[in-house]
């Protein structure tokens, strides 16, 4: 069997394993063609420019076969990802919804919040919303392979002028046995709609969590998207949002990259409203042998929008990080004012962070502009730190926190600035000296 046949292969059997499915026949024949798909795409290699940076090693020499089954785990395994805020909270055990620590409460009238599975059941109409047809003829394997085989995941679906005064919370806990977690999401506002959605994602021992999401904001629409990846150590984290935005609608998201022995975060928006606003942001905080890749891609299809993005990157010992950002401006989206800029750390000789900010610019009557940086800690200012009696290694972690700091600061919501700092203080806590 050809190196390639043998990665995909005990996906593929997988799916032939699953057999018939109480499902409906659009579902079915969607996921035959997505694994058609995968099966032609094999996996990505760092020959295609898009996955140059990202080193699938881990994932190409193991197989992980999906979960069967959701696992037995205690609650107080979770508390150190918990919000600690008043939430409707939906939980994720190995990729399927676990009823024993969910606490969804009492929802407004014109909101829907389910599990996937759930969802299939009660609303199937709104499920055809989270697979496109992208999922079978596009380029992604991993978002293929996901439709093919996704069990769960979650759905938020507010109607028209629906608004949740308290924070969606998702959160995802895997408990190893080289296993996969594939993950089916959808987020649907209704014009003139608002939330605030915070996903998680943890676990212990070796898995591989692969999620794929669609956002949908109406006209008006505004959504704040939070992420938190800790996953284990040893674990797989593979995730893709795709964002479409309507008139005059506000996106507004943080990922803060932690966890997971290899990482890749894809969020791909398509303004296609006028006056649409968005900001990808985001922080990616590595250590030991950590691979980690953040990819933005900001589509400017209408007239008068907004992007502003920051990525911060920090890598110490011999973890390689990534960010690859990408802001296209159409031919009609006039008026457009964008800008990306991503600054980086390194905090040990082999460490390794790439970055690679790009515009494509087709209109003329637009204000663009992008900037990377890497490089180390401020001599200046540690010499400033230490001459004011502080310990080098106290100076240099007061500079590392406020470099990291200086992203959380452009989340507004204190509450939400203040659950991501507490796992900002923990990776500091436990960095080398």
């Amino acid at each position: 069997m050809s190196g390639a046949l043998a990665e995909i292969g005990p996906y593929v059997e997988a799916f032939k394993r699953r057999g018939p499915k109480s499902e409906p026949g659009w579902l079915a024949a969607r996921r035959e063609g997505a694994m058609k798909r995968f099966a032609e795409l094999g996996f990505p290699s760092r020959r295609q420019e898009a996955w140059r940076f990202t080193n699938l090693q881990s994932l190409q020499k193991a197989s992980f076969p999906p979960a069967a089954e959701a696992a037995a785990i205690e609650t107080a395994a979770l508390a150190s990802w918990r919000y600690p805020g008043e939430a409707h909270r939906l939980v994720l055990i190995n990729g399927r919804f676990s009823p024993d620590h969910s606490a969804i409460g009492v929802l407004p009238k014109g909101v829907y919040l389910a599990s996937t599975a759930q969802t299939l059941k009660e609303r199937p109409d709104l499920l055809q919303s989270a697979l496109r047809e992208t999922d079978a003829i596009g380029g992604q394997p991993f978002v293929s392979l996901n439709a093919a085989l996704f069990e769960d995941g979650f759905v938020l679906a507010l109607e028209p002028g629906a608004a949740l005064d308290k924070p969606v919370e998702i959160a995802h806990f895997g408990t190893g046995g080289q296993r996969s977690f594939h993950l089916r999401n959808l987020v649907l506002l209704g014009a003139g709609s608002r939330a605030t959605l915070i996903e998680s994602y943890a676990g212990a021992g070796d898995y591989w969590t692969n999620a794929a999401g669609v956002i949908d904001l109406g006209q008006g629409a505004a959504l704040t998207h939070i992420k938190l990846q800790d996953e284990s150590a040893s674990a797989i984290h593979l995730a893709q949002n795709r964002i479409e935005l309507g008139r005059d609608a506000r996106y507004e998201s943080f990922a803060l990259t932690l966890g997971a022995k290899l990482s890749r975060h894809d969020s791909q928006a398509r303004l296609e409203g006028e006056g649409a606003e968005c900001h990808l942001d985001g922080a990616f905080l590595l250590r030991g042998q950590q691979e980690a890749t953040n990819v933005t891609f900001a589509d400017h299809a209408a007239p008068r929008g907004t992007t502003r993005e920051l990525f911060k990157g920090v890598a110490e010992g011999s973890a390689h990080g990534a960010f690859l950002g990408t802001i296209a401006v159409r031919p009609n989206a006039q008026k457009t004012d964008a800008h990306m800029l991503n600054k980086n750390l390194l905090l040990s000789p082999r460490a390794a962070i790439d970055t690679k900010p790009e515009l494509d610019i087709l209109a003329d009557d637009v204000k663009c502009g992008h900037g990377a940086t890497v490089g180390d800690l401020d001599d200046e200012a540690l010499f400033y730190l230490e001459s004011r009696g502080l310990p080098a290694p106290e100076a240099r972690q007061m500079l590392i926190a406020a470099f990291a700091a200086d992203a959380l600061d452009r989340i507004e919501n204190q509450d939400l600035r203040a659950f991501l700092d507490v796992h900002v203080q923990r990776w500091l806590a436990g960095r080398e000296s």
